[in-house]
C-alpha cells in the first residue's frame, strides 16, 4: 500500500509516517518511480507505536517494541528490551503518583487552614431567635443619640 493509504488506515498523517521513517521506526520499500510502499506488518508496527504513545510513552521508548515485532515475535512486548521499558515506565509513573499524592496532601492542608481562618473571621453564626450581641459602645446602637 502507498503512504496515503497507510496513513488513512492507521488514522494518522503522511507527515507523521515520514517522520517515523526518518527516526528509523518505519521502513518503506520504494517502487521504481520512488513511491513509498508498505505492507500489513508496517500497519501493525504503527498501531503498536500509537498504543504506546497513548499510554504516554515517548517515541524513542517505542523502539524496542517495534524491533521486537520486526524480529518476528507475535507481540511487541515479547522481548526483554520491551519488558525493561515497561519497568522503567512503571517506575516513572509511580514517582509521578507519589509526587501528586504529596501535592494533594499539601493542598488539602492549605484548604483546611483557609477554611479554619474563614470560620474564625466570620465569628459565631447566629440563628433566628438567638439573643442579639451587645454593642461594644453606645454610639454603635441605632437608637442612641449624641447629647
Amino acid at each position: 500500500m502507498r503512504i496515503g493509504e497507510l496513513a488513512e488506515r492507521a488514522g494518522t498523517t503522511t507527515r507523521t509516517l515520514r517522520y517515523y521513517e526518518a527516526r528509523g521506526l518505519l521502513h518503506a520499500e520504494r517502487t521504481a518511480n520512488g513511491h513509498r510502499t508498505y505492507d500489513e506488518a508496517d500497519l501493525r508496527l504503527l498501531r503498536q507505536i500509537q498504543v504506546l504513545q497513548r499510554f504516554g510513552f515517548e517515541l524513542e521508548e517505542t523502539r524496542p517494541f517495534v524491533e521486537c515485532l520486526r524480529a518476528g515475535h507475535p507481540a511487541g512486548d515479547a522481548c526483554p528490551a520491551s519488558v525493561q521499558v515497561y519497568r522503567r515506565k512503571l517506575a516513572e509513573l509511580d514517582a509521578c503518583i507519589a509526587q501528586l499524592q504529596d501535592v494533594r496532601e499539601q493542598v488539602g492542608e492549605q484548604l483546611a487552614r483557609a477554611e479554619e481562618a474563614m470560620d474564625e473571621l466570620a465569628g459565631p453564626v447566629t440563628q433566628p431567635g438567638d439573643p442579639q450581641p451587645h454593642p461594644l459602645c453606645e454610639l454603635t446602637r441605632p437608637d442612641s443619640r449624641l447629647r
